[in-house]
């Protein structure tokens, strides 16, 4: 096979892996979601062994990555697509932990009797997913422009989560028993925030891709 075919074919298997593991990554988010808003200790058990697919994965994809430039030496646009893949599935997999995070929320707050209905944390939920698919279909098509237009998803997060702090500070003032959840709480929208943060750098990889230039998508 020539050498420019053989590292096309790589190239696309470094991008299907990567959005294997976007797929599992956003599944594991859900899950995570799910498991406390249903406070469902099983499924956040379960959410903690997966992590450890997603990190083998990733040592996988890194491991592609290195293998790539060290044989295949790519140039310029090539050598970014490498690079930006190896740094999206770092980002990838650090939003798996952050999934894991909320998972054992759950288990913390265990079956005590929730001080509040969990409607934003579905919401930012709701708009991380977007985020993530809008992430990896603009990674696939090297679409720089959907890449810039994550960050107007990231900032209804941010509102959302200013919205959430000033509730449960709000809780916490009025009724000290209810401070160690609210914190739970605060955590977990907390951690939603940051996978909002994650995306808009899968965003900036995209960016890179298509233009060689590095910019700043969270100011």
């Amino acid at each position: 096979m020539p050498t420019r075919q053989k590292f096309s074919n790589d190239l696309e298997e470094l991008r299907l892996n990567i959005l294997d593991l976007g797929n599992m990554v956003d599944q594991q988010i859900s899950l995570a979601v799910g498991s406390l808003i249903n406070q469902d200790m099983e499924l956040a058990n379960t959410i903690v062994v997966k992590d450890l697919e997603i990190n083998d994965l990733q040592a996988i994809i890194e491991e592609k990555c290195i293998l790539l430039i060290a044989t295949q030496q790519p140039l310029a646009g090539d050598l970014r697509k490498v690079v930006a893949g190896f740094k999206v599935s770092i980002y990838l997999e650090r939003m798996g932990d952050l999934s894991v995070d909320l998972a054992k929320l759950t288990i913390r707050i265990g079956e005590e009797p929730l001080i509040k209905p969990l409607v934003d944390i579905p919401r930012m939920s709701a708009l991380v997913h977007e985020m993530l698919d809008l992430g990896l279909k603009a990674y696939v098509q090297d679409d720089c422009q959907s890449a810039a237009q994550m960050t107007l998803i990231d900032d209804e997060i941010d509102l959302i989560y200013s919205q959430v702090f000033g509730d449960l500070r709000a809780i916490m003032m009025e009724d000290p028993n209810k401070v160690t959840q609210a914190n739970y709480l605060l955590f977990a929208s907390r951690f939603l925030e940051r996978l909002g943060d994650y995306c808009t750098n899968i965003g900036e990889e995209i960016v890179y891709i298509c233009t060689g230039k590095r910019v700043d998508l969270n100011e």
